[in-house]
């Protein structure tokens, strides 16, 4: 009689709901480690958006180095602005909808470099863009942004229309006949030059940094479903027991 009582033990769901409970385990410590890992980048970036400048990374330092590495460095750069070489990229910013400044700066070794100068309403066209970026030497602090390949979310970059969608590094230098740029851009924080612009400038500091910090409650959420699984299979056990007695 014990012998058959014990074959109508749920083993198959209690396997099941273990398997399970130790899977949702696993996934709540990953997401505490995840959590760990993102309280530390914040930290990294937030004292980097503060801290002296620092020169641009050469390109191969950059090759070399995660990009979590040099993400929001602040830098500082010098060098002539190539008007001819601007692009207006759509924006949603604290001031409202508008464009990004896109305008290729060229240092004195030659480097290449894509600078966001900031924002500029809706309405601006491509002339006055242009217009707005100083002649002759520029001094720039600002933070190493990434490229953003081919577009937004909803919309693709159109070069041949002037239509810009996001920041990509590649496709602008290829619009603006620029050859090879570095792989990153610079959000403008300051722009000094000898001879500043007769229009006004774009607005620059607008740089959004904001990392989503969901773990917490991720894990939550699988460390209860791993004791809901145990529970389970308590309550699978307990009743089975009492169906037998």
């Amino acid at each position: 009689m014990d012998t058959q009582k014990e074959a109508r033990r749920p083993w198959g769901l209690a396997a099941f709901l273990l398997l399970a409970a130790v899977l949702f385990l696993a996934l709540g410590i990953w997401q505490v480690q995840r959590m760990h890992w993102k309280h530390d980048l914040i930290a990294r970036v937030n004292a980097r958006v503060t801290a002296a400048p620092v020169t641009l990374p050469t390109p191969d330092a950059l090759a070399k180095m995660h990009k979590d590495s040099y993400e929001y460095l602040r830098v500082e750069i010098a060098g002539q602005y190539r008007p001819a070489a601007t692009a207006l990229v759509r924006a949603a910013t604290a001031l409202g909808t508008g464009y990004w400044t896109m305008t290729l700066l060229e240092t004195g070794e030659g480097r290449k470099v894509w600078v966001n100068r900031g924002y500029l309403p809706s309405g601006t066209d491509l002339a006055t863009a242009r217009a707005s970026a100083p002649e002759g030497p520029v001094r720039v602090i600002g933070l190493v942004r990434l490229s953003e390949p081919e577009g937004s979310l909803l919309q693709s970059n159109r070069p041949a229309d002037e239509r810009w969608y996001s920041r990509d590094l590649a496709a602008l230098s290829k619009a603006r006949g620029a050859g090879r740029s570095e792989p990153v851009f610079i959000d403008v924080q300051e722009e000094k030059a000898e001879r500043p612009a007769a229009g006004e400038p774009p607005v620059p500091g607008l740089t959004v940094i904001h990392f989503p910090d969901n773990h917490l409650g991720y894990a939550l959420t699988w460390f209860a479903l791993c004791a809901l699984s145990l529970f389970g299979i308590f309550l699978a056990w307990r009743r089975t027991g009492r169906s037998l007695a």
